[in-house]
């Protein structure tokens, strides 16, 4: 990635990135971005994850484009991204085939820029780009780092919470060393978190005291265990949509919002995207 030809009003992009899984990666990759967008600013959700849990979480099922169409260049990113029920948040859908991305793109030449080219032309378009990153150090989060201005790393309040994590900010640094010197780390944000139990407490001070607080430390805001945020997949709606009023939509706005502080972004639209099945405003009868 480089940053000379971009404007200050270039997407930010954001990669959210944990290779343990069950750690809350995909739920907040997936209710950050809508957060932003309820916050009108204009979202691009990149589901980079083959499980496609991302995609699924709004509803849409065998997209006929996807991520891996773009990546192998068979579709433009435009013809591959979908609009969703928030006005201001697009998806960039993923799908099984994306599993064999991660085999072919060890022949392409520069393989680990191919996101971030993909994504080039997209950063005039929307203030955030959140990527779902799969749950794994491979080829696919490669690119995601590479294509990125800063990590965000989910963290489960758990006794293993540190686990692994040592060896992700190592990549992080190797990242910015070999392919994207201004990568940084954007925070941690500790999930699943329950101040009632001990250990839950433990671990957030253990983390709190290790990191520090705001910067690209430990985000204030915390996601807590939460029934409706756990439900909200299964109905494919990201939990703003499900309930706004739990604690996890709560929660999930505060953090977009602790976002927007550090990262000042005008209210704007995205780009139009006609929806599947719907004729778009050129081909409406009565045109000419």
């Amino acid at each position: 990635m480089t940053e000379g030809d971009q404007s200050p009003q270039d997407a930010r992009i954001i990669a959210v990135v944990n290779q343990k899984g069950g750690v809350g990666k995909t739920t907040t990759a997936v209710n950050l971005a809508a957060s932003l967008a309820a916050s009108e600013r204009a979202t691009l959700l990149v589901d980079l994850d083959p499980q496609a849990n991302a995609t699924s979480a709004f509803g849409i099922v065998d997209p006929e484009q996807q991520l891996y169409d773009v990546l192998c260049g068979d579709a433009a990113l435009r013809a591959a991204t979908l609009p969703t029920e928030l006005s201001h948040l697009h998806v960039l859908a993923a799908g099984p085939d994306l599993s064999g991305a991660e085999i072919e793109l060890v022949t392409v030449e520069d393989r680990e820029q191919q996101l971030g080219r993909a994504l080039a032309d997209a950063r005039a378009d929307y203030d955030f780009i959140i990527i779902d990153c799969p749950p794994s150090l491979g080829m696919l989060t490669l690119n995601a780092l590479a294509a990125a201005d800063s990590v965000l790393i989910p963290l489960q309040c758990e006794y293993y919470a540190l686990e692994g994590l040592a060896r992700l900010i190592d990549t992080v640094g190797r990242v910015r060393a070999a392919w994207n010197a201004e990568i940084t780390t954007e925070g941690i944000v500790l999930t699943m978190v329950d101040r009632r139990a001990n250990l839950s407490r433990q671990v957030e001070d253990e983390v709190r005291g290790h990191f520090g607080t705001g910067g690209d430390g430990v985000f204030e805001t915390v996601i807590p265990r939460n029934v409706r945020l756990s439900e909200a997949p299964s109905h494919g709606k990201p939990i703003l949509l499900y309930d706004v009023q739990s604690r996890g939509a709560v929660a999930y706005l505060e953090l977009a919002a602790e976002l927007l502080k550090k990262h000042a972004r005008p209210t704007r639209k995205p780009p139009f995207l006609p929806i599947p099945g719907e004729p778009s405003p050129a081909a409406e009868p009565g045109d000419s």
